[in-house]
Order: C-alpha cells, then sequence, then structure tokens
C-alpha cells in the first residue's frame, strides 16, 4: 500500500507530460504553416449581419474598434493612423494614412513594428501608394504572434520604451489572400481590385453576387450594383456622394471613403485598405492620347537591366515606359532618375506592393494609361522585340520601327498584336555580362515559346480579363492578330547565368503563378526544365537550354548602339 500513492502520482505526472508535450507539437505545426497555407478570415474584421441594412464594421475608420491603431509617435505631432495587412512569409505591410505628418527621413530607418507580448521587429520605410498617399513600412511578425490567431495589428512607433504600457488588446489584422487592395475611379464606374473572391483556375463568379459597398461607417454605407467580375477585378457604379452624408465639419481622415466588395450570399463584406475617389468632373477621356505607343511591366529589382531595355525600345518607337514596381530595393530610382536626365525618356514609376498581381497589375495599366497611350505593349524587362527585315533594310534605328508592326487593316478592326517568344539561355555566361543581356547571351531553345502582346487600349474588354500579357477584347469590334516569326519575334533571355537566375528563382513575387519552391504544375512552361524545386545549379547550367546560336539582335544591336573607347567597345547602356 504505501508504493501505490507514489506510483499513482508518478502515472498522473507522465500523463501531464505526455499532454502538454503533444499540445507543443501542434502549436509547433501551427506556427510552421506558411500564411498561404492558413484558412481563416479575421472573425473581428468580417461579420455577417441579419438585418438587411446592416453592413460589415470592416469598412469602418473606427479607431478605437478595428481597423486602425493610434498611438503617439514621438517627433510626429499627433497620432499616427495605422492600418496592417500580413502579406506571405510572415511579412506585415503597414500603411499610414496621407493625413498623418511623418519625418522627411523616412528611408534612414528608426521606427518599428511594437506587437502583442511585447514583441517588435524593424519597420522599413517601403514606398508611398501613388492611388491613396498612403506610407507603407514592412516588418516580420514575430515567432510568438505567429500563434495568437487572428493574428494581431502591430503599433508603429520610434521609441519602443513609451509603447510598453500603451499596449492592449489590439486588432485584428486582415490577411493579404481576402483583401480589397486598390481601387481606381473611371468617369463612368469604379474599378475594384479584390484578392481572394474568384478562383484563380478561371472560375469566375457572377456580377450579380456581389455589390460594392461605400462609406466608413454603418449609418452612411452606400451599395452600388457590381457589372463586372473577372479574377481579382471588379467594376461597379458610382456611388451616390449625397447619400454618404459627409458633412462640411467632417475631418480630412473620415472624408476618405473605403470601398469594398459584399458578398451577398455569405452577408459579408472583404476587409479593405482601398479608398473611392470621386471622378473629377467636366474631365472627358482625352480623344488624342499624347503617346502612341507605350511599354509596361512589372518589376522587381531590375535597376542593372532598366538602362538597356528604356534605351532600345526608346530608339524602335516606344513613346513612354510605365513601371509597376513591386516594391524594389535595389537602385531602380536612382537609375530612372540618370535616365530621365540623360535624355528624353518618358518613365512613370509607379509603386505597386500587392503580391502576385501582375494580371491586375496589367489591368489596372489598361484602364489607368487609357488617357495617355493609344497601344500598350506588355514585355518584361529581360524581353526584346525585333523584326528580321530591321537587320536588312535599315541602317539606323527609327521610331517607326514598332509601329510598323501594328498595320492596321481598313476598317481598323486590329485590337490586339501578338508576337511569338525565343528563349535565350545562358550562353556560357557565369556572371551578368557587362555588355548587357544582348551582347551576351546567344544561344536559345529550337522551339519559339509563348507569346506577348501589343493591345490597342480601346479595344481591351470591359471586364479588363488578362492572362499575363494577353487581353480579352470587346466582342465583335476587334480582332487579333498574330506575327509570323519572319515578321517580328522577341528575343527572351530568360535563363541567364546563374548568379541572376538563383536570384530570380529566390524571389518571384509579381508573377501570378506558383513560386518556383512550391512543387506544383512541374510540367509548367513557367518551370525551367531539369531544376526541380530548389535553387540548386543543375550541372552543366551554363551549356543548358542551347538548340540554335542566334547573333542576329546581337549584331544588330553593336552596330546601332555601340561605339569604341579608350576600354574597348561600350555599349550606349553602359554607363
Amino acid at each position: 500500500m504505501p508504493r501505490k500513492a507514489p506510483t499513482s502520482i508518478f502515472l498522473i505526472f507522465l500523463c501531464l507530460l505526455l499532454l502538454a508535450f503533444y499540445s507543443l507539437l501542434l502549436s509547433r505545426s501551427a506556427i510552421s504553416l506558411s500564411p498561404t497555407h492558413l484558412c481563416f478570415r479575421p472573425r473581428n474584421l468580417t461579420a455577417r449581419y441579419d438585418a438587411p441594412d446592416s453592413f460589415n464594421h470592416v469598412i469602418r475608420e473606427d479607431i478605437n474598434e478595428l481597423t486602425h491603431r493610434t498611438r503617439l509617435v514621438t517627433s510626429i505631432p499627433g497620432p499616427v493612423e495605422s492600418v496592417s495587412v500580413l502579406l506571405p512569409n510572415w511579412e506585415v505591410l503597414v500603411l499610414v494614412s496621407q493625413d498623418t505628418p511623418l519625418t522627411s527621413n523616412l528611408g534612414v530607418g528608426g521606427f518599428y513594428c511594437f506587437f502583442p507580448r511585447n514583441e517588435t521587429s524593424p519597420a522599413n520605410f517601403s514606398g508611398v501608394l501613388p492611388f491613396t498617399g498612403s506610407t507603407t513600412f514592412k516588418c516580420t511578425l514575430p515567432n510568438r504572434n505567429r500563434r495568437l490567431q487572428p493574428f494581431h495589428q502591430p503599433v508603429l512607433t520610434r521609441f519602443l520604451e513609451r509603447e510598453t504600457n500603451v499596449i492592449s488588446a489590439a486588432p485584428g489584422m486582415p490577411r493579404w489572400d481576402f483583401l480589397a487592395y486598390e481601387c481606381f475611379s473611371t468617369e463612368t464606374d469604379v474599378v475594384l481590385f479584390v484578392k481572394g473572391v474568384n478562383n484563380r483556375q478561371g472560375i469566375n463568379k457572377s456580377p450579380e453576387e456581389f455589390h460594392c459597398v461605400f462609406g466608413n461607417d454603418i449609418k452612411n454605407a452606400v451599395k452600388t450594383p457590381v457589372t463586372s467580375s473577372k479574377q481579382e477585378v471588379f467594376r461597379c457604379l458610382h456611388p451616390n456622394l449625397m447619400e454618404l452624408s459627409i458633412s462640411p465639419s467632417t475631418t480630412a481622415a473620415a472624408k476618405r471613403i473605403k470601398v469594398s466588395i459584399e458578398i451577398n450570399r455569405e452577408k459579408l463584406v472583404v476587409p479593405s485598405v482601398a479608398y473611392y475617389t470621386p471622378p473629377r468632373r467636366h474631365m472627358p477621356s482625352n480623344p488624342n492620347p499624347t503617346s502612341v505607343l507605350c511599354a509596361t511591366t512589372m518589376v522587381y529589382n531590375v535597376a542593372k537591366f532598366l538602362r538597356e531595355w528604356v534605351m532600345y525600345y526608346s530608339k524602335i518607337g516606344v513613346d513612354k515606359f510605365i513601371l509597376y514596381d513591386n516594391g524594389s530595393d535595389d537602385d531602380l530610382e536612382r537609375v530612372i532618375k540618370e535616365l530621365d536626365e540623360e535624355g528624353d525618356y518618358n518613365i512613370e514609376r509607379i509603386f505597386w506592393v500587392w503580391p502576385k498581381t501582375q494580371e491586375a497589375g496589367f489591368s489596372h495599366s489598361a484602364v489607368y494609361a487609357k488617357d495617355s497611350c493609344t497601344w500598350m505593349m506588355y514585355v518584361d524587362v529581360d524581353e526584346f522585340i525585333f523584326s528580321p527585315s530591321w537587320l536588312k533594310n535599315s541602317s539606323q534605328p527609327s521610331k517607326t520601327m514598332l509601329k510598323s508592326l501594328l498595320s492596321i487593316s481598313s476598317n481598323g478592326s486590329i485590337g490586339q498584336v501578338s508576337i511569338k517568344c525565343n528563349d535565350f539561355g545562358p550562353s556560357d555566361q557565369k556572371k551578368h555580362p557587362a555588355m548587357g543581356v544582348i551582347q551576351g547571351y546567344n544561344c536559345r531553345r529550337q522551339a519559339e515559346q509563348r507569346h506577348k502582346s501589343i493591345l490597342l487600349l480601346e479595344a481591351v474588354d470591359h471586364s479588363l480579363l488578362n492572362v499575363i500579357h494577353h487581353f480579352d477584347l470587346s466582342n465583335n469590334h476587334y480582332n487579333w492578330k498574330e506575327l509570323p516569326l519572319e515578321a517580328a519575334v522577341i528575343n527572351h533571355y530568360k535563363y541567364q547565368a546563374w548568379p541572376e537566375f538563383m536570384t530570380k528563382f529566390r524571389r518571384r513575387v509579381s508573377a501570378f503563378v506558383a513560386d518556383w519552391r512550391t512543387r506544383v504544375n512541374p510540367m509548367s512552361k513557367d518551370r525551367t526544365p531539369g531544376l526541380g524545386f530548389q535553387p540548386i545549379k543543375p550541372e552543366g547550367w551554363e551549356n543548358m537550354f542551347c538548340d540554335v546560336k542566334d547573333d542576329r539582335l546581337k549584331l544588330w544591336t553593336k552596330k546601332w548602339f555601340g561605339s569604341q573607347t579608350p576600354q574597348g567597345l561600350k555599349m550606349a547602356w553602359q554607363l
């Protein structure tokens, strides 16, 4: 009998120990999940309702309740309003209202994200959103806060010791995969960009299943019908501003009208960081765009490639370049400034922080640039169009070259011109060639690959539907013209020297396709044959993808852009 009590105590202790270990294992499993695999909608950011005239609180600008955090930041007069969004890979995007004054030296650091449980991480200045004026910072969600669901928003601060006593129950943080993130107003309607509502596999829900919801609180929210629902793009009617009941005494911050999508069947409003801007009155669309041919692309850390791309296309007919910058942290801004100072280059840089939104960015460009561009060319900075006929018939580059490919029939029905691609390999290069990619890479695959397009912006379908570089056209009005290889081809310098390709492999955030590290769609053309899912250099990489030696564009650009210097032959884009 005396031995029974210790034995029982030991068994109880063992059970408790096993239970604790099992709980810890579950906790670690939850932490290890990437945000892209966690399936939940923040419960205090999306609410269902029973009354037909009530709305989700997510559209409110109530600082004390939901989406915003207000704290005093030293050297900034007054409180700081911010709202945060959880991006992939535990990255937190913090948005500060344009009405909140901040110090001028944002790039020097000194800001922190302060989370519950007294955890912090540096907040790095990321850029200013062009259409809302919000200043953005990025920080990392600390490990212990990854266990809290819903994930909690941080406070943006400069001095941590002054914040330790003000952190209370922080509001939940919306997830990037379910969010209204951008809005653009045309003269006739509103274009709203929303993540996580329509399926990526081409299954788009009917517009009748949604409403656009405008307003900053429940009392004055206004609904309008949705007229188009494709991919991440929703179009709806303008609200009646009189119904929003915004008085002259309302503060500037409160006058900002939040907009989102209501899912009718679920009685659910998507969390939003998008704001509605009423269209300017008496400002009709420009009937004569200033640029005949523009080029747009989404970029990330392409500073070393941009000069060659801009200078080449500018010489053969591109009038304006629109770059959707997906959060670059290299010298992109400096290179753009130098190009502006050196020559007559019209370059517009749009800060587009949203990940995996290349299709949406292109849809945005098709409506945003319509008043300034007639045609829009969709090619990346490693893609160069040329016509074999130029090599025979032209002694100098001409701004009419690209435009000659857009020959329009007598009835003007061509709305999109497509050009096939040739994919080039590393061509025995071990590092980025100093003279540029055209001079450095001259060996390619035999078979042509996917097409890229030049789009007549007035021909694009109302839905703005596109599959990277190709758009749906207005029904029964415009045709799609595909050029043969003899007329034009794109040199796509896709597989470059290994250090360059590895950088591209590690960060693929803008394209709609799966991350190369994700084990999905192994036979996709976006995959690299022989590479697998890890950035491990395949044996013989330098000589891969080399079926045909192709020097045509190399010789042509050397003739037109090369010059002899005391240091040898230099291309125009070499500093």
